[in-house]
């Protein structure tokens, strides 16, 4: 299954509009739109292209710097947000304090992010978009839906139980690989292999965003028998890897050629490997 034109060419202009919104206003949404948009263009250019040429190199590390601060924002944001839907009576003084810690702690990544995207690189990177962009054929790429069921399969073959460490890893490939399938023509299989993907995808990146606010709460207040906050987190974070272990077991225990996958594993060059850090968050 090849390429839809009309998503690839989405990708840029959706990416350097999103660019643009960024530089001017770092709001929670635009933070989230360029991370989400840098990674869909990282896979695009990365893993579905045969090969990059070196303005997809310079525009691709030009924007890693970028999605780097931006992920740093993105992850406050999340914290605050979840931190402040959390109903809790004890320690509502600690509660406040931490989310008065965290406020301080994104305005300073903020203006990092803001000094990051200042008009001479803005103005870089929109170039180089726009040639990567005119410069991009659909016809020698790879197929979207082949190349997302090979990251999966690489990370099936992991046997042993759903660890943290293993969950992580599922949680970025996952992510990857959706992003990948969404490359594709419409299909109804393309259509329920994305819709799995995202369900898998929504309940770890859940896990894992109140795993990052409990490990942060800890860091300002201490461990469990310090801080009842704390306590709470651990609980709720508990809850949530119980869900996401639940969500993808069904996926995992199959094989990845299983008829409900939309297409069989390619047969052509393999995709780069995959190599999670922290930065892929």
């Amino acid at each position: 299954m090849s390429i839809s034109p009309k998503r690839s060419r989405a990708v840029f202009q959706k990416l350097e509009r999103d660019l643009v919104k960024l530089s001017s206003e770092p709001r929670a949404e635009n933070v989230h739109r360029l991370r989400t948009g840098t990674r869909r263009l990282q896979i695009l250019l990365g893993e579905l292209s045969p090969e990059l040429d070196r303005n997809q190199k310079k525009l691709l590390k030009l924007l890693a710097r970028l999605r780097k601060r931006a992920g740093k924002l993105r992850d406050l944001d999340v914290q605050l947000a979840a931190l402040r839907s959390l109903k809790i009576p004890r320690e509502p003084r600690r509660k406040t304090q931490l989310i008065s810690e965290l406020i301080e702690l994104r305005r300073r990544r903020e203006q990092k992010l803001q000094k990051s995207a200042d008009k001479d690189t803005v103005r870089e990177i929109r170039k180089r978009l726009k040639r990567a962009s005119d410069n991009f054929t659909q016809e020698s790429s790879r197929d979207p839906l082949a190349v997302a069921r090979e990251m999966l399969a690489r990370i099936h073959r992991e046997d042993g139980p759903l660890t943290e460490a293993l969950l992580h890893r599922y949680r970025i490939v996952t992510k990857r690989a959706r992003y990948a399938a969404e490359f594709a023509n419409e299909s109804a299989a393309a259509t329920e292999f994305i819709a799995e993907l995202k369900r898998i995808q929504d309940a770890l990146g859940d896990w894992h965003d109140w795993l990052i606010l409990t490990q942060t709460a800890a860091e300002h207040l201490g461990e469990v028998r310090e801080s009842s906050l704390v306590a709470e987190l651990h609980n709720v974070t508990g809850a949530k890897f119980r869900r996401a272990v639940a969500v993808l077991s069904p996926m995992r225990a199959r094989p990845i050629t299983d008829s409900k996958h939309p297409s069989q594993a390619s047969s052509r060059t393999p995709a780069k490997a995959i190599q999670p850090t922290a930065s892929a968050a």
